[in-house]
Order: C-alpha cells, then sequence, then structure tokens
C-alpha cells in the first residue's frame, strides 16, 4: 500500500497535487466533510434523530460563543432541540450518498450510450442525441422536480429507502445527458484510429472493441466532469430537499436542515439555517476545485 501511493505521489498527476496548495486545502477540506459524515455515529457528540434523546427546553439554543449558549451544543440547536453541529454530520452523510449514488449512476448510463452513439452511429447515434438534445432543453432541476413530485404522487406512504431511491433517479436522469455528449465525441476520434482499426481488422467484436480499447482512452474528461458534477448532484439534491420534494423528513439532509432554518432566519436564530449553508458551501467548492486541478492534471497543454 505504501508502495502504491509512492508511485502515485510521483506520479505526473501526484507531482501536479504536491504543487498545487489549492488541491491541497480543497482535499484536506474535502477528507474532513467526508471523514465526519461517514463515521457521524462514533464522531457526533449527538444523535440528532433520536427521539429519545430531544428535550424541547432545549430548541433553538444559541451557539456557545452568545449569551444564553450551552457548551453541550457548541453550534446550538434547532426547533426541535437537535445539536446543529450533529446535525450537519449526519446531513452532509445523506447528502454525500445521493449525491455520489446519483453521479455514479449518470457515469454509467452516459458513458454507455456515449459509447454506442460514437462507435456504432446511423439511427442507434441520431436517436439517443436528439434525446439529448430534448433532455437538455429542459432545466435540470425542473426535470428533477419532475420525476421526485410524480415518484412521491405514485409512492406516497413509500419507505425511506424507496424515497432516497426516487431522489437518485431523479438526479440520475438529469445528469446523464453530459456524459453521452462528452463520450459520444472522444469516442468519434478515437474509432478512426490506427488501434481501433487493427482490432477491426483482426475480427475482434465491436462490444469487445469499445470495451476492452476505446473506453479506457475517453474516461479521462469523465473523470474530471463526474468530479464536479459531484457538487452540482450535492446541491441538486439540497434544493430538492428544501423544495420539500428530496429527503424525508425523518432523515434530512443538509437541504432539509436549510428549508428548516430558513423559518427562523429573520427572528433571529440565524444558526439553524446558516452553519447547514456552510457546510453545503464547503463541500460543493472543495469538490469544485478538486475538479478544476483534475482538469488541468489531465491536459498537458493547461499545465
Amino acid at each position: 500500500m505504501i508502495a502504491i501511493l509512492r508511485r502515485a505521489l510521483d506520479s505526473d498527476v501526484g507531482y501536479s497535487f504536491r504543487t498545487s496548495p489549492t488541491a491541497i486545502v480543497a482535499a484536506v477540506i474535502a477528507l474532513i466533510c467526508v471523514v465526519c459524515a461517514l463515521f457521524a455515529n462514533w464522531i457526533a457528540p449527538h444523535n440528532p434523530f433520536d427521539l429519545a434523546t430531544l428535550d424541547l427546553m432545549n430548541a433553538r439554543l444559541p451557539p456557545v460563543w452568545q449569551e444564553g449558549g450551552n457548551p453541550e451544543f457548541v453550534l446550538g440547536t434547532d426547533d426541535q432541540g437537535r445539536d446543529i453541529l450533529s446535525a450537519l454530520m449526519y446531513g452532509a452523510r445523506i447528502s454525500l450518498a445521493v449525491g455520489l449514488a446519483s453521479v455514479v449512476l449518470s457515469v454509467v448510463i452516459g458513458v454507455t450510450f456515449g459509447l454506442l452513439a460514437g462507435f456504432l452511429g446511423g439511427w442507434i447515434a441520431a436517436f439517443l442525441m436528439r434525446l439529448c438534445d430534448v433532455m437538455l432543453s429542459f432545466p435540470p432541476i425542473l426535470i428533477a422536480l419532475l420525476i421526485a413530485g410524480v415518484g412521491r404522487a405514485l409512492f406516497p406512504n413509500a419507505h425511506e429507502t424507496l424515497a432516497f431511491g426516487v431522489l437518485i433517479i431523479s438526479i440520475t436522469l438529469a445528469g446523464w445527458v453530459q456524459y453521452a455528449r462528452t463520450v459520444r465525441g472522444s469516442t468519434l476520434v478515437e474509432r478512426s484510429k490506427e488501434y481501433v482499426q487493427a482490432a477491426r481488422v483482426t475480427g475482434v467484436a465491436p462490444l469487445r472493441i469499445m470495451g476492452r480499447h476505446v473506453l479506457p482512452n475517453v474516461m479521462g474528461p469523465v473523470l474530471v466532469l463526474a468530479t464536479i458534477q459531484v457538487a452540482t448532484a450535492i446541491i441538486t439534491e439540497a434544493t430538492l430537499s428544501f423544495l420539500g420534494v428530496g429527503a424525508p423528513p425523518t432523515s434530512p439532509s443538509l437541504g432539509t436542515l436549510i428549508r428548516v432554518g430558513n423559518d427562523y432566519l429573520f427572528s433571529g436564530e440565524w444558526w439553524i439555517t446558516i452553519f447547514p449553508g456552510l457546510m453545503l458551501i464547503l463541500i460543493a467548492l472543495s469538490v469544485n476545485l478538486l475538479g478544476d486541478w483534475l482538469r488541468d492534471a489531465l491536459n498537458p497543454r493547461l499545465r
């Protein structure tokens, strides 16, 4: 493991990372957020979603540095007496899980359709690209709202797992188009190169050529786009939750926490919405900065 890490740091991408203070700071912030989200059960001082531990007498307590603050709740509490710091950790876990899952599904769908459209061409490419054009004619958040709303209407009493599934699918169907168009453009370039022509002459099956020869050479732009799209997916999930069609109230994400705190923003309890908002900004900004660095690191012309 140490040898693999050492080789990675000695590579061109590793050197680019070591010499980029912005990438290092963004990676540290993202790592802290991910660790706090993954290990919230052990790191968080309270379980904000355990109703047996909530006390309404602790509702809307300010942060510890303000008058009336309680050292037990460093960042204060919300309207139900939940610890804001603990709620941020648990909420970030939901936001990150939904964002990563939706991006993975978007990559799988988009890369598959892009490879088929770019390599096979013909009516398959025409149909898939017209489908992409139709999807791009609608704002992504509108598509996600429509799918999430229809899913909730069809399954009004759905279990939390099904509710999260609908949320992930709604974000996935709004985000696969960019991967499909990117991969199709790269595939059109790769399929005319000598190694693909040689594989065809030797009788290699088209699916094998796409999977073994073309796919590895078109994944560079996809990795950059996926890194940036993680932040976009997290923001989309937060937007849907803010509008009330995202994560279920029993397992609120950062967007749900922001929506709850928004009702108390102008009554003086600013911490209920400001801290979840700052957490969302930190996650999105760090991931975007890592995506920008990865784009420069993988493209020699931008170094």
